[in-house]
């Protein structure tokens, strides 16, 4: 009854072709991102933004990554993690080489060191697909840990091998280090994450990312009809990876604090990729769906028992989050391939026609 298309008439091309044609839609989002700048940031406690909104934030960016090159070009990867860690060591050597530039912009520019890092890995893209190029990204996520591991130019030489986050102001205040609070993080994180989707949307929306959606649904028919296979696989390549490097980035500097080079395992990799299935593959708005069920339900389990008097160990919370998890792939990939981003689009399709069964 409330979501409806009818009277909303376009008079021009500009109208038809916006991000959220339904007025409803924009009054959603609008509701959505007040209650993230306006209400979470003076409500929530130090907890919540630290160890929920923040995480989900950023692994939700690194989804975007990963989605832009597996769901939106077609092209399997296993080293998401390992791109997140060159983002995140580019960024360290920044700030201690550059120690009075904002640490907004070194973290925009550590992108760069992992897309380029990416493309170097997406050249085998030109000749192998499917699992051969799985496996290809996959000995990108060892090296990379390799290097994480035996370069020690790259943590300053630290005895400890690990990198250690700086403080660093922006207007006066602090946002990372020890003594930055939860809220400047999260507000930094907040603007960099938004900027960057609301990029992507519309370079899917346009000649690159149209690009992308041929090469994935057939590479051969695109080539005939003009469009270069080395370009949208590299390009997707690049954009992925400097996504990924970004999340990276603020993955050590406003979550972590300091991280070695496990942060960025196989294990993360592999996290992320069951986001992207889970939120729906070629979704923008399933990445977050994703993001904010895996990394909110074990955290769920092991709170919401003992609420109610069950007590529950952080292993059996661990195990069980493990077991959900992988039926729930296993069912998503069998009956809903398009994961939570489609149901929500059954669902307001649902809303169209409602109370009628159908239009």
């Amino acid at each position: 009854m409330f979501y409806r298309e009818a009277g909303q008439f376009k008079t021009s091309y500009e109208a038809d072709q916006q991000v959220f044609p339904i007025l409803q839609d924009r009054i959603g989002v609008a509701i959505i991102l007040g209650v993230a700048i306006f209400i979470v940031p003076f409500v929530a406690n130090d907890f919540f933004l630290s160890a929920i909104a923040i995480p989900f934030l950023i692994l939700a960016l690194a989804t975007i990554g990963l989605n832009v090159l597996t769901g939106y070009a077609g092209q399997l990867s296993l080293g998401t993690g390992g791109f997140m860690g060159v983002g995140a060591y580019a960024c360290y050597k920044l700030t201690t080489l550059f120690p009075d530039v904002s640490i907004v912009v070194h973290i925009l520019l550590s992108g760069f060191a992992a897309a380029a890092v990416g493309m170097v890995f997406g050249l085998p893209s030109l000749r192998i697909k499917g699992l051969y190029l799985a496996v290809t990204t996959l000995a990108a996520q060892f090296f990379l840990e390799w290097c994480f591991i035996r370069i020690p130019w790259l943590y300053n030489y630290n005895a400890s091998g690990a990198i250690e986050v700086p403080g660093r102001q922006i207007l006066g205040t602090m946002v990372t280090g020890a003594s930055a609070g939860s809220v400047p993080r999260y507000f930094t994180v907040l603007a960099i994450v938004i900027l960057l989707t609301v990029l992507v949307k519309n370079l899917l929306r346009g000649r690159i990312g149209r690009q992308w959606m041929m090469i994935r649904d057939m590479d051969i028919a695109a080539e005939l009809m003009g469009v270069r296979p080395l370009y949208a696989k590299l390009s997707a390549f690049a954009v992925s990876s400097y996504l990924c490097g970004v999340a990276g980035a603020m993955f050590v500097f406003f979550y972590l604090g300091a991280a070695e080079p496990s942060a960025f395992s196989i294990t993360l990799s592999f996290q992320i990729l069951f986001m992207a299935i889970l939120g729906g593959l070629g979704s923008l708005v399933g990445c977050f769906f994703g993001a904010a069920f895996i990394w909110a339900l074990p955290i769920i389990l092991r709170a919401g028992p003992p609420m109610i008097g069950i007590p529950i160990a952080a292993e059996t919370a661990f195990h069980i989050t493990s077991m959900i998890i992988g039926a729930l792939i296993v069912t998503f990939l069998i009956l809903e391939p398009h994961g939570l981003a489609r149901l929500w689009q059954i669902g307001k399709e649902k809303l169209r026609v409602w109370p009628f069964p159908y239009a």
